[in-house]
């Protein structure tokens, strides 16, 4: 990520302000703009609809916007602002109103909290947050309830080297960069079945993809899905050689590694779905979506925006 536009979705909600938050800092990060965003209450939009049907020039234009104006008193007491930053109240339902809002301003990220004012507390993501994540044509990074605005751990990125769309990786190493952190990659190699409990704690590895000799006491599963991450981001390597890359291969299944690492990490990058094997945007991969369920930290969601890989 680097100019353009970041997105912060917020309800007046605690969560949502923490995304607010993560959102101006990320403004600042890659030197973009910050709209802030919010969909406007069933009153309002009645209001609204009723004095454009009427045409009553004796009903005031302005209406009461609580939630634009929480908005504004948080970010006037931040210490440092985006160049730019605008507000725009929205209607219609709050999945389909950022959906479109996505749509039309293609922004680096639309940052939101997991969960808003409404649903039951117990649950850790809200519907409208799972709705946003799994159709927005835009990354959408989720701010959990304990969110870690300022983290400095590194960048996790949740890699299938055969399925996972540049996009993400993409995604990973521009914010990466931006922080001046790693990105950390987490992959996973199939195993048969078993009752043993797979390890989380697997150490992230830094290889020189010139040493021959690398590997030689792994698993052959372990080292040959080491090999492909070597080859798949080499590219990307080449793109942002300040970057500094740490590997893992994980036994069975990714999910659990990459929410392990979410304790610690500044932010978790997953995609959304492989192109190929879903129906549109309306389907999220079984790892995005545990990610997104159990995180302890932010996690962006990231849709393939082309249809074959830069």
């Amino acid at each position: 990520m680097s100019n353009g536009l970041v997105i912060a979705a917020v309800d007046g909600s605690e969560q949502s302000l923490e995304a607010l938050e993560w959102a101006r800092l990320a403004a600042l990060r890659h030197g973009a703009g910050l709209l802030v965003a919010h969909v406007l209450s069933d009153s309002a939009q009645l209001y609204a609809g009723r004095r454009s049907a009427l045409h009553d020039a004796s009903e005031p234009e302005e209406y009461a916007d609580p939630v634009g104006d929480r908005a504004r008193e948080v970010l006037a007491a931040a210490p440092e602002q985006p160049a730019e930053v605008r507000y725009e109240a929205l209607e219609g339902s709050v999945p389909e109103a950022l959906r479109v809002i996505g749509a039309e301003t293609r922004p680096l990220a639309l940052v939101m909290g997991s969960r808003g004012r409404g649903g039951f507390a117990a649950l850790l993501l809200g519907s409208n947050s799972r709705a946003v994540a799994t159709t927005a044509p835009c990354p959408v990074v989720v701010v959990p309830r304990a969110g870690r605005s300022g983290a400095a751990g590194g960048v996790v990125l949740g890699l299938h080297t055969a399925e996972t769309h540049d996009d993400v990786v993409a995604f990973a190493f521009a914010e990466a960069a931006a922080r001046g952190t790693a990105v950390q990659v987490v992959s996973a190699y199939p195993v048969p079945p078993s009752p043993a409990v797979m390890p989380l704690d697997t150490p992230f590895l830094v290889i020189t993809p010139e040493d021959p000799a690398w590997g030689d006491d792994l698993a052959p599963a372990e080292r040959e899905t080491l090999r492909a991450q070597l080859e798949r981001l080499a590219p990307f390597r080449e793109r942002h050689p300040g970057v500094r890359v740490e590997q893992a291969a994980v036994p069975g299944g990714a999910a659990g590694r990459l929410v392990e690492a979410s304790r610690s990490a500044a932010l978790v990058v997953v995609g959304r779905h492989h192109p190929k094997r879903s129906l549109g945007a309306l389907m999220m991969g079984s790892v995005a979506n545990a990610v997104l369920q159990h995180a302890h930290g932010p996690v962006a969601v990231v849709p393939a925006t082309h249809d074959e890989p830069a």
